[in-house]
């Protein structure tokens, strides 16, 4: 059974292995990746017993708008419900907000689209990285 859990406390080896079995460059820096979590305004996140299997963080202004910049579920567990149910449990936390922003890859768009996100012709994600995903 999945649990879910609202916590910052992750081991750098569980978010190493959480981000790279997406294949995310993220993952390679599972250092930064902790200090990163340590830093979201809020966390959600879902174990399998005790294996890290998917989480979803925010950021935000605290009043107005948030953004969610993380969602990952490891694939063997994908189509299982689990990414739409981070989602959910995060879209109660911040809904009072008024924008609630995601930049999605093209081939996660229909997912969003189901979770109630609206894409925008007019507006496009903009971006200074080194990182590849």
């Amino acid at each position: 059974m999945i649990k879910y859990k609202t916590t910052k406390d992750f081991t750098e080896k569980e978010l190493e292995t959480l981000f790279l079995s997406v294949k995310w460059s993220s993952g390679k820096y599972p250092d930064k990746l902790k200090i990163a979590m340590n830093n979201s305004d809020t966390v959600i996140s879902a174990w399998d017993g005790a294996k890290l299997i998917g989480l979803i963080n925010a950021l935000s202004d605290k009043i107005m708008t948030v953004y969610f910049h993380y969602l990952l579920v490891m694939p063997e567990y994908h189509s299982q419900g689990i990414g739409k149910t981070l989602v959910k449990k995060m879209l109660e936390v911040y809904q009072s907000y008024a924008r609630k922003a995601v930049i999605a890859y093209n081939t996660e768009i229909e997912f969003y689209k189901k979770c109630g996100f609206t894409p925008h012709d007019d507006k496009k994600p903009m971006f200074i990285t080194f990182l590849t995903t």
